[in-house]
């Protein structure tokens, strides 16, 4: 848990002097997304989609094509990145422990 003073950071902005800058350039992509690449799934044999085009995974982040594992926004279709980031840890782990297990 968070201490108060913590906590108070989280729900207001503060400014970091020095923190405003630009950068000159002559064309910005914006990489956005709020759904899975549809190839994904339509390049990759035995990897399913729910009726939303998000990938079929279970919590640990296991497709269900064997040995392909899958997490954020590729599953739960727009999330935040701290979701994003806790599902390819998890996944991170069963990846090792599919690799592990392959060893044997």
């Amino acid at each position: 848990a968070l201490s108060s003073a913590a906590s108070d950071v989280y729900k207001r902005q503060v400014v970091k002097e020095g923190s405003d800058f630009e950068i000159p350039c002559d064309v910005v992509i914006m990489a956005l997304g709020t759904s899975p690449n549809p190839l994904l799934a339509a390049t990759t044999p035995g990897l399913e989609t729910n009726r939303r085009g998000c990938l079929v995974a279970d919590e640990t982040g296991t497709t269900t094509r064997p040995g392909v594992f899958a997490g954020g926004d590729a599953v739960t279709g727009a999330a935040t990145v701290i979701l994003a980031m806790g599902a390819g840890r998890t996944a991170a782990r069963a990846i090792d422990a599919y690799i592990r297990s392959k060893r044997s």
